[in-house]
């Protein structure tokens, strides 16, 4: 009867926990793999890179699909359809160039619409643009190629880009030359038209004719005048405030006296007048490559923080229309370059910048002379969990979005994992603003190790089933990838670099991912095993079960937490917490 009992008290207790496990693990089918090459082909140190299918300009079709790239402008129209222009990528015979293709992707049919520019990049490696009137949108506009452009979605609605690194035939040079204009342009969704807005409509010879490009126009610290104009960058940082106001911030590009190099200055454009603001850091690079940041005290705005020069940051504005920065390559506090990972926050109302976590130092991997690429390792914490000692790896070329409740969320990117080792990344981080926490939410902490010396390394992707989430699903690691949110939620990715395997880097994908973070906070029902010691056929009332439960569950198996009883008849135990999947009663 002894035994009976025990045996009985043991069932109750394995449905016990197995209620406690389902109310406390989060479930993670939140990618999908939506569209787009999983395969490339990839044999003897090469890739076949998949190039567009263009179709029917203007016609949706299942089988319509952008050719691979990196670094195109994206934007989110009201109607909750994504839209990709340009990037470095294959056109529609498999060239790579800079390219001005404009496609929309509608989320319900899940379908791509070739809707401008050109499907084939041409002789020079990229299409010149069509500027039209300064001002006056027209059906023939369009930008010239390029890559690594600054997007902007204002309160109408309506999508501005400005310069980047493209395509352009100088007065003085026959044949197209890469170069970095200055040129703003604005696209309306609803009619399809371009219209060249500001800035230049050509690049000059710079650096004695090796560098072509456009130096900026500065004016007077926070006065808007009609001819400012931020000189040519590509791989700038943006933010739409909450009066609709554009911001633009550092990017690798030209000063207002024809020096290049990481910039660290910030500026604010109305699109009711038309104008510029240049409303902080150095309007001057000469004599270096890049302005140092001043940090401050962490948490404290003050009118002399800056952020130094970088490119590639990522960026993300908060519920009260504040402005954040994450990472990037570029200078730190000394002058020293590496890649970064300090967070920022720009309040618009006060004008000031606040240093909010993440080092004004560079990793002790970092060489001297500036010579190597060096960074911090992520603090990844426990997995799911929110803590004030996380933060993700120095990186650059992530992907960011921000959720319906205000948190902010990256991904990727070219960086550090938890060990200090540097590769193409695949883990998913969430920010708390209000309370300047992170968490890790999915993928990977580490990168493979196997890979040759002069090569990056890279998760590889999990594709699954196309259009059907689950568990395992994840995007592999890479940087550059267009990104966008759609009206329900969801967030989305193309593209982008990557590394397929240990001899083949940097090839172009142009695979479509979904990720709901909405899933993120559902529960999943995961079956404990429950190990019992002694075994329970010599258990007697009168002994103590010590007991082991693990999760063979999902999301790394995560260790279930919380307290467990037993009960048997009248009889109930007290509440007793797990210790490492581990209860003795």
């Amino acid at each position: 009867m002894a035994a009976r009992k025990s045996i009985h008290r043991l069932a109750v207790l394995v449905l016990g926990l197995f209620a406690a496990v389902a109310s406390a693990q989060p479930a993670h089918e939140n990618w999908t793999w939506m569209g787009g090459i999983n395969t490339l082909g990839c044999g003897a140190g090469q890739c076949a890179l998949p190039g567009g299918v263009y179709g029917t300009l203007g016609t949706p079709a299942a089988g319509n699909l952008p050719g691979s790239r990196r670094n195109a402008a994206s934007w989110t129209d009201n109607s909750g359809h994504l839209w990709l222009f340009g990037g470095d990528g294959l056109d529609a015979g498999g060239s790579q160039g800079y390219l001005n293709d404009v496609w929309e992707f509608d989320t319900s049919s899940v379908e791509w619409t070739w809707m401008g520019g050109s499907n084939m990049n041409g002789p020079d490696l990229g299409q010149t643009g069509v500027y039209g009137t300064l001002g006056t949108p027209a059906a023939g506009n369009i930008p010239g190629g390029r890559f690594g452009s600054a997007a902007w979605t204002d309160k109408s609605g309506n999508f501005w880009l400005f310069g980047g690194l493209g395509i352009f035939i100088p007065p003085t040079v026959p044949s197209g030359v890469a170069g970095y204009p200055n040129d703003l342009w604005e696209f309306n969704p609803s009619t399809n038209e371009w219209a060249w807005m500001g800035g230049s409509n050509s690049v000059l010879p710079i650096d004695f004719g090796v560098e072509y490009g456009r130096p900026g126009v500065y004016g007077t610290l926070g006065t808007p005048a009609a001819g400012n104009t931020p000189g040519g960058r590509e791989d700038a940082s943006t933010w739409t405030d909450s009066s609709g106001n554009l911001w633009l911030f550092g990017g690798e590009g030209w000063d207002d006296t024809n020096n290049f190099g990481d910039l660290n200055d910030l500026w604010e454009f109305n699109p009711s007048t038309k104008e510029w603001t240049w409303m902080s850091g150095s309007n001057s690079n000469a004599g270096v490559l890049g302005q140092p940041g001043v940090y401050g005290t962490l948490g404290t705005p003050a009118a002399g923080n800056t952020p130094g020069g970088r490119d590639a940051a990522v960026s993300w504005t908060d519920n009260s229309g504040n402005l954040w920065l994450f990472g990037g390559e570029g200078y730190l506090a000394n002058g020293r370059f590496g890649v970064l990972n300090d967070l920022w926050e720009f309040n618009v109302s006060a004008k000031q910048w606040a240093w909010m976590g993440g080092s004004s130092t560079v990793g002790s991997n970092c060489s001297v002379d500036n010579s190597n690429y060096c960074g911090w390792p992520g603090a990844y914490g426990t997995f799911g969990t929110a803590a004030s000692g996380n933060i993700p790896g120095s990186r650059y070329g992530a992907i960011s979005w921000t959720d319906g409740g205000g948190d902010f969320w990256l991904y990727g990117g070219l960086g550090f994992d938890g060990d200090g080792n540097e590769g193409y990344l695949n883990d998913l981080w969430e920010f708390n603003p209000s309370l300047a926490e992170w968490a890790w939410i999915d993928g990977s902490s580490t990168i493979p190790s196997s890979c040759l010396a002069d090569y990056f390394c890279g998760e590889p992707g999990v594709y699954g089933t196309l259009g059907t989430p689950a568990a395992g699903n994840t995007p592999g690691g890479r940087e550059l990838a267009p990104s966008w949110t759609d009206k329900s939620g969801n967030f989305w990715l193309f593209g982008g670099n990557a590394v397929v395997d240990c001899t083949v880097n940097l090839p172009l994908l142009n695979d479509l991912w979904r990720y709901s973070p909405s899933a993120a906070n559902a529960l999943v029902t995961t079956t404990p095993i429950v190990t019992v010691s002694p075994s329970p056929s010599s258990i007697t009332t009168a002994q103590t079960l010590g007991m082991t439960i693990t999760v063979a569950g999902q999301c790394a198996n995560p260790t279930p937490t919380g307290s467990v009883t037993l009960t048997s008849g009248s009889y109930t135990s007290a509440a007793t917490t797990l210790s490492n999947g581990s209860a003795t009663i």
